[in-house]
């Protein structure tokens, strides 16, 4: 198999790259219920995601802002407020995420 990176150290592989940016056991559940349930705030993330540390959860929402999935705005409130939103690249992930949604819905139907 070919290496999936170029002279220029990019990634050659599409399917590759996606994984890079949406791979991993959380960020595509982050994805799913803020494109589902719309805004949410941190600690509404983290108690839909059973078994994330909040290092975890933290580092994924970090980096998902950084590559423009999702939005972080942050309220100058006290306490302080942070609300997580999909920026226009993030609602782009959604129809896959459905598919997702679809295929394991009916695989789970069928064991």
């Amino acid at each position: 198999m070919e290496t999936p990176i170029d002279q220029d150290g990019k990634l050659k592989c599409s399917i590759e790259y996606t994984l890079k940016k949406i791979g991993g056991k959380w960020k595509t559940v982050i994805l799913w219920h803020l494109g589902v349930d719309g805004n949410l705030r941190y600690n509404e993330l983290r108690r839909l995601l059973p078994g994330v540390t909040h290092k975890v959860l933290s580092q994924q929402l970090k980096e998902l802002e950084e590559d423009d999935f999702i939005d972080r705005k942050q309220y100058n409130t006290i306490p302080p407020k942070v609300e997580y939103s999909l920026t226009g690249t993030g609602r782009t992930v959604m129809p896959i995420l459905e598919q997702m949604h679809k295929w394991g819905t009916e695989q789970m139907d069928n064991q």
